[in-house]
């Protein structure tokens, strides 16, 4: 879904306010923090923290990997 944003100035800095649906469907709440990356497209913002995803991948890659070990260690 594309909506059209406005930016506004907020202090020094420049502000986006997101439409209510959308940050209801994102599950968005006052002072939540979400992550601007910039693409070769433009600007994602995004709820989800890249680090947070890397390290959930490393996870699963080391669960894989010792897999039987951490089933005896489960018991």
């Amino acid at each position: 879904m594309m909506k059209a944003v406005t930016l506004r100035q907020v202090g020094g800095s420049v502000g986006a306010t997101l439409p209510k649906d959308m940050a209801d469907r994102l599950r968005l709440e006052p002072g939540d923090a979400v992550f601007a990356i910039e693409t070769d497209r433009g600007v994602l913002l995004t709820p989800y923290d890249p680090a947070i995803e890397r390290a959930l991948r490393a996870a699963a890659r080391t669960s894989k990997k010792y897999r039987n070990v951490l089933r005896q260690l489960a018991k």
